[in-house]
Parts: C-alpha cells; structure tokens; sequence
C-alpha cells in the first residue's frame, strides 16, 4: 500500500463518514500487500463483508481485521478510533484524556483515558532503528531533583535516560525510557537498547559510564567540573530535550503523570519529537494506525495498573 492518507481535516471527514470506509483502510493497512492468515500464514481468504470478517481459504479460521490490534475486542466504534487518531496527532501539544471525552463524546473518562494508553503504546513502532552517528546521552529528574539527595538520588521522583542523535547543530532522532537508578547496569542497558554498536556516545563524566567501551561503543565523556562549562553547554542537545519534555507535561497534562504510566508519556513524546519535521499531520495519523494494527492488544486490567493511586491524565 502506497502512503495514501488524508492531508486536511476536511479530506479526512469526507473520507472515512462511515464504519465501512475505516474498515477498509484499516484492512489496507494492515495487510498492504494482501491478505494473510495470522493462523496459518495462507494468502487468500474470502470476504464475509456484513460480519466485517475474513474466511482463510487455507484453514477455513474466521479472521478479524483488529484482532490482534490495539482496537482487539473494543466496543468502540471505527470511527472513534480514527477520530481519536486524528485528534492526537494533529494537535502538537497532545490531548488530555479529558479532552478526549469532551471532543469525542465519549460516555466515561475511563474510556477516553484507556483509548489513549493503548494509542500511546502504539507510539513505539516494532523493531525501529537505534540511533546511530554521534548520540549524547544522560540523565534527568521529572518532577526535579529530591531535596539533599544529590543531582542522581531517585527517591519518590522519577529518573529518565535520554539519548540523542547529533544532526549538525541541531537534534537528530531521540529515545528515552525510565530507569529505576543511574547505575551502570541501568545506563548500559538503556545505552544498548537505544543506540546502534560502534556509535559515539557522548556522556558526562559519571562513573558509571566508562564500560561502554567494552559493549562496543567509542565513549567520548565530557567532564564538566574539568572542562570549566555547564553540563548544558557540553550536552547541549539532551538538555534541550529535557526542558522539552518538562514544559510538555506540564503544558499538555499540568505534570499530573504517575510512575507508574511515565513510559508511555515518554514514548509518546518520542512519537512527536521524532517526527516534528513531518509536512503533512495526515502522515502521523497514517504512521500511528499502521503501528496500532502492528502490536499485540493491551488488556485495560495491564493499563490500570496504579492509575487509582496516582491522579493523571
């Protein structure tokens, strides 16, 4: 399937009006290259269009187009999901759960707010690139640094590994995750999962960074007690990404973001970041539907974890 996706909200609305239409995009996308079994592999089934299912010609199983997606098993319709789509990556600062419930109609925040957990674990496409280059990597606080714990005590905040590619003077990609301290098993594993083998790395002088060379990195560390600069002029495109991030969650969701959901606030903003560039917004909503039908179902009982103990949007 060519990248055909709508470029206005107009071409949008006339586009997908009915439930047909959002069903046959999604069998689009999902199967750009036709049908294939998830059973059994077979290409060929036949269309049983008023049950909006598929009969594998190869094991006769019946085959839903959203079975196995994030829209596996949900009684919302089509046509909300592709709305709520649309709503979230055309607005750049993002869309609060309750103002998904206002924009959409929908009957319960609960709603809303599980439509757009599961959306947000589409933002981490299956097997993307590492970055590659010259990437800055280090560390940052959500909701700021613990009072006398030293800039890496993690204490009740929230530590976040940031790595960024140099693009020039400016930001290339970015990826970041929550670790549970600045360890070196914690900043080498996140290092690996974020960054192409034989890359640059460049870090501040923490201790724990010196092995990276023997996971197959050249390290370029830059000691800022020793070098007379601020850690945000020797790792300038990290920091940059840091501020981004804070004055993010506190604009688009007023910094009420548990622990426990941090990740997918974070890959979320990753989702943006690394796509600011994009001309059209229609290719976002594209880019994100192709990722919904390309990961397994979120169960809501995994999504809830400690979101009843922790006031967020």
């Amino acid at each position: 399937m060519d990248e055909d996706y709508p470029r206005t909200l107009l071409e949008f609305d006339d586009r997908f009006r009915t439930e047909d239409a959002c069903w046959t995009y999604v069998v689009r996308v999902r199967w750009p290259q036709g049908f294939r079994c998830p059973r059994c592999g077979h290409p060929a089934a036949w269309s049983l269009p008023r049950s909006r299912l598929f009969e594998c010609r190869g094991c006769d199983a019946m085959v839903s187009v959203t079975a196995g997606t994030v829209f596996h098993r949900s009684h919302l319709p089509l046509r909300v999901w592709f709305r709520a789509i649309w709503l979230i990556t055309n607005q750049k600062s993002g869309v609060s759960a309750v103002g998904l419930q206002r924009a959409l109609g929908l009957g319960s925040y609960e709603t809303a707010w599980t439509c757009l957990h599961k959306l947000r674990r589409a933002m981490v496409r299956p097997g993307r690139e590492p970055l590659s280059g010259e990437v800055e990597v280090d560390e940052t606080f959500v909701g700021g640094v613990e009072p006398g714990g030293g800039k890496r005590h993690v204490g009740p905040k929230a530590l976040v590994a940031i790595a960024a590619e140099v693009s020039g003077t400016g930001i290339g990609r970015i990826r970041m995750r929550r670790i549970p301290d600045a360890s070196a098993q914690s900043l080498e594993d996140f290092v690996q999962e974020a960054v192409a083998p034989g890359a640059v790395v460049i870090t501040d002088g923490w201790t724990a960074y010196p092995s990276l060379e023997r996971r197959g990195y050249v390290h370029r560390p830059r000691v800022v007690r020793t070098s007379g600069q601020t850690a945000s002029t020797l790792l300038p495109r990290v920091h940059r990404v840091a501020a981004l991030l804070k004055r993010w969650l506190l604009g688009s969701h007023q910094g009420r973001i548990s622990r426990d959901h941090l990740g997918d606030y974070l890959d979320e903003f990753t989702f943006r970041f690394n796509r600011r560039l994009s001309r059209h917004r229609g290719k976002l909503f594209y880019r994100l539907l192709q990722q919904a039908v390309a990961i397994d179902p979120v169960p809501y009982r995994r999504l809830v974890v400690g979101r009843l103990s922790h006031g967020h949007t």
